[in-house]
């Protein structure tokens, strides 16, 4: 019997409930790795060679603390004063690092799992310049930039952490930078914040905020929601001892650690880019083992940043072809170790939210999360080769990722989704599948719909103004700027931070109606 209009009325609105209910198409950690740059042979080529450059070359400048323990490990110091590492001891470290762990947000609700090439992304670098939102020209970065963006980062739902992507150039001393990115970072977003800690003193000023933000001595060394990332080399293989310091004392905190190795390819890396790939794998693995090391039980991220220069003039080239496919490759070394990992993707050399700049950011983000890396950052609003940033570039670059993140997951190969009785009931009936019920069912479950990315009629897009999508993104940067301050530290807390450490945001910097925006 046919349906009547009233049962087609009745069908439609059952069907977008179960819509309305339905899991989203995109979440954090969805697995990739279905891209693979690199053949099997081709992998332990690459591995033998990591290998060998720690036996055989090693690395210069160990901290005395580092070697004492390393060599105390097995490691040896050969007449060069290089740290040299056993190949059993480096493939009995790789076998014993955490796979997996949680990257613990402020608020549990952002917290995410880290590894088996679950794909996650996020922002990062250190741009010491911004473009001004309301001059359009770029000028130094601040710290109430830092807290701009973290209140940014906070509403984009496709980016997952706020490693701080600026440097507060208002800042007077090496300690009151790491302690007020510290703050600002805390301050502007519930999600998992990452901090570059110059030195070991900052690592040790920065635990009682972390503590005071966690609930109290000893809480934050439960649920650690900061990591601290370590450029603990100075490519070449050598060691950065600073840094190395500072890994230390984080990795006795008990905080998350990001072992970066930032060589570029052509200038402080091999220009092949095999040997880019094992040099920073190298680099990676000398501090692995010594946080191993200190703490078996560590969270450490396998973080190989070989970037890439434009041969023509030294200068770096984040956005080129040849970086998306370092970024990849060392993704695909990393799951050959299974190690939790990050690349770097997404670093426009345009200095404009342009074409370039989505062009650019699309494919080396593609192929990094496709490749199955664990963390991809820096690939939120950075500009310039990573000398600067836009506030509006965080709104774009959140859609774009999210369009990504749907290709990581794949088509759907199930008996609903192949279903011949749907096919036959819409060519035998109604003749379109609009109103069907697997429609409905998967209208929110299978599709992601942008905010910025416009798909009306051209009509209707000029009818509406003609807008283009950077001002867009203004918009909405100056919607969530306007309104949104986030009260998760309670005043009493933020007050005995303020009281305790030289917190140079002013206090109505952070109340709504201050008219920054």
């Amino acid at each position: 019997m046919p349906e009547s209009a009233i049962q087609r009325s009745h069908r439609r609105s059952r069907n977008r409930s179960i819509a309305t209910l339905a899991a989203p198409p995109i979440t954090p950690g969805m697995t990739g790795g279905c891209y693979r740059p690199l053949e099997p042979a081709e992998i332990e080529r690459i591995h033998a060679l990591v290998l060998r450059l720690l036996a055989d070359l090693g690395l210069s400048q160990i901290t005395p603390s580092l070697q004492a323990r390393a060599v105390a490990a097995g490691c040896k110091m050969d007449d060069n004063r290089r740290l040299r590492f056993p190949r059993a001891l480096v493939e009995d470290m790789i076998a014993r690092t955490r796979r997996k762990f949680t990257l613990h947000g402020i608020d549990p609700a952002h917290d995410i799992e880290i590894g088996g090439r679950r794909v996650h992304a996020g922002t990062g670098g250190a741009a010491p310049t911004i473009m001004d939102f309301h001059s359009g020209k770029y000028r130094e970065s601040t710290v109430a930039d830092l807290y701009d963006i973290a209140r940014l980062v906070d509403r984009m739902d496709n980016i997952h952490w706020y490693h701080r992507s600026v440097v507060a150039r208002d800042t007077e001393t090496i300690l009151d930078l790491d302690v007020n990115t510290t703050y600002a970072c805390l301050s502007g977003t519930t999600k998992s914040i990452a901090v570059s800690y110059t030195d070991s003193n900052s690592v040790r000023a920065v635990i009682p905020m972390l503590d005071a933000v966690a609930g109290g001595e000893g809480e934050f060394r439960k649920r650690p929601f900061c990591t601290a990332v370590c450029c603990h080399v100075v490519p070449p293989m050598r060691f950065a001892t600073e840094s190395c310091d500072a890994l230390e004392a984080a990795v006795e905190a008990g905080m998350p650690i990001l072992l970066v190795a930032a060589g570029q390819a052509g200038a402080t890396a091999p220009a092949a880019l095999a040997g880019a790939v094992a040099q920073a794998c190298a680099e990676v693995l000398a501090g692995l083992i010594p946080c191993n090391i200190i703490d078996p039980d560590c969270r450490a991220v396998f973080a190989t940043w070989p970037f890439v220069s434009d041969l023509r003039t030294g200068a770096m080239s984040g956005g080129s072809g040849e970086q998306a496919l370092l970024s990849a490759a060392c993704a695909q070394m990393a799951g050959f170790y299974d190690l939790p990992n990050s690349v770097p993707a997404g670093m426009t050399d345009s200095k404009l939210p342009d074409m370039q700049a989505g062009g650019e950011k699309g494919y080396t983000i593609s192929l990094a999360a496709h490749a199955g890396a664990s963390m991809i950052h820096e690939c939120a609003g950075m500009h310039g080769s990573l000398m600067g940033t836009s506030f509006e570039s965080y709104v774009l670059d959140n859609d774009l990722i999210g369009a990504i993140l749907r290709t990581v997951r794949g088509v759907e190969v199930t008996e609903d989704s192949l279903n011949f009785d749907v096919i036959r009931d819409v060519v035998l009936g109604e003749g379109h599948y609009l109103g069907h019920a697997q429609t409905y069912g998967r209208m929110k479950t299978d599709y992601l719909y942008p905010e910025i990315a416009d798909r009306r009629s051209i009509s209707e897009w000029e009818d509406a103004g003609a807008r283009d999508a950077r001002e867009m993104a203004r918009d909405k940067v100056r919607h969530i700027l306007a309104e949104h301050y986030p009260g998760h530290i309670p005043e009493s807390v933020d007050s005995q931070l303020r009281q305790n450490f030289n917190i140079i945001l002013p206090k109505d910097r952070m109340i709504a109606g201050n008219d920054a925006w």
